[in-house]
């Protein structure tokens, strides 16, 4: 067996396990669970122990070692059963990324087996409630204090907020908030939620992603050794930007899963509707709505497909990432609002999930990075190319 034929031999087995737990874990759960609020911290320990939280991560550190192509798919079959799900899978994976990528041997020894294993949850701290897409603003401080860190400031928007185990977090070590060169002063943090001086507030009011708290973190007065600095001092912008990049064919695969999924509920009830005496299925205009969605689902994941290969290779991605999120985004927004249509009044109802597909598909459109910033991203990368000849 070649190493091609084993590498596609062990993601097949991984596509087949995710779909098991798929069915037999999360899609009978998701429909009380959204209503509810319940979160699934148990079923994030189910797949820390079948291993597809480690996916995309070394083996010498406890990780799958497997492609990014792999485990963007698992994301997206995660996230076909439950976007919250799904999601939470990509930003634990965005939270281990400083440590994995950045981190000192000892860290990694110390955190990434427990945090790769499901026994600790991440989240990811970066966005205030004064600087979002402008994440180099952010003004929460962390002063050194002999070996420690005390850190002061608020995150907002963060995914597992008050659930999470740990807080991979963004602040400023050196610098003004305003300044020019804002994003030179900003250092990674890894703090554990239990640390006295840390506390969530209560989770947001969401439109969807109910079973997903999103909330505030507040750090006061904080202490954290010296030795939870994860990188080079005042090197935390970067590393927060390359997470970024990864996460964002995250949120590309989840966007893919949520669109599957409203497509797949638009055929089934299409199907089965019968009116004039036969399936609505079989009128031409459904058909053409229908295959549009189908169309569009298939090109978001090629583009995140060939993002994932580009960074797989070691090649550049950012703004292959950038177009994989947009595309998929939009994609999982416009087929959804579409799956309602062809629902008609009981696409507007909670009786069928397409109204639950519609609304989670406008989230994604705005997390880790609003789609406008998506496009600036493009567009600077258009613009640098030409700088330098490119034509």
């Amino acid at each position: 067996m070649t190493s091609r034929e084993a590498r596609d031999e062990t993601a097949a087995e991984l596509f087949a396990l995710t779909t098991q737990i798929a069915d037999a874990e999360l899609r009978p759960k998701v429909v009380a669970a959204e209503r509810e609020g319940y979160f699934p911290r148990a079923e994030f320990r189910t797949l820390g122990k079948a291993g597809l939280l480690s996916l995309p991560f070394p083996e010498e550190y406890g990780g799958g070692g497997q492609p990014y192509e792999t485990y963007l798919q698992v994301v997206e079959e995660l996230a076909t059963a439950w976007l919250a799900v799904g999601l939470g899978v990509s930003v634990h994976t965005l939270s281990c990324f400083p440590i994995a990528t950045a981190g000192t041997d000892e860290q990694r020894a110390r955190w990434l087996p427990d945090m790769l294993g499901g026994d600790q949850l991440g989240a990811y701290c970066l966005s205030e409630p004064g600087s979002g897409s402008d994440a180099a603003a952010l003004a929460t401080r962390a002063v050194r204090d002999g070996d420690e860190f005390v850190i002061d400031g608020v995150k907002a928007w963060t995914t597992h907020g008050g659930q999470a185990d740990y807080y991979t977090l963004f602040a400023r070590t050196s610098g003004d908030p305003a300044g020019p060169n804002r994003s030179a002063g900003i250092s990674s943090f890894h703090v554990q939620a239990n640390t006295p001086g840390v506390a969530a507030g209560p989770p947001e009011h969401k439109m969807g992603m109910r079973s997903s708290p999103t909330a505030q973190v507040r750090f006061e007065s904080a202490r954290v050794p010296a030795g939870q600095l994860v990188g080079e001092p005042e090197q935390g912008f970067r590393i927060a930007l390359a997470a970024l990049d990864a996460g964002r064919l995250g949120i590309a695969a989840c966007a893919t899963g949520v669109a599957q999924a409203a497509l797949g509920c638009a055929v089934a009830y299409a199907a089965q509707r019968t009116q004039f005496g036969r399936p609505v299925i079989q009128f031409e205009g459904l058909q053409f709505m229908l295959a549009d969605m189908a169309t569009a689902v298939a090109a978001a994941r090629a583009l995140y497909l060939s993002a994932a290969r580009r960074k797989d290779a070691g090649l550049a991605y950012g703004p292959h990432a950038a177009m994989a999120k947009l595309l998929a985004t939009d994609t999982a927004m416009r087929v959804a609002t579409d799956a309602v249509q062809v629902l008609g009044g009981y696409g507007y109802v909670e009786d069928f999930p397409a109204e639950r597909f519609m609304r989670e598909a406008k989230v994604l459109q705005i997390v880790e990075g609003t789609n406008q910033i998506q496009r600036m991203v493009i567009g600077r990368a258009l613009a640098a190319e030409r700088a330098g000849g490119v034509a």
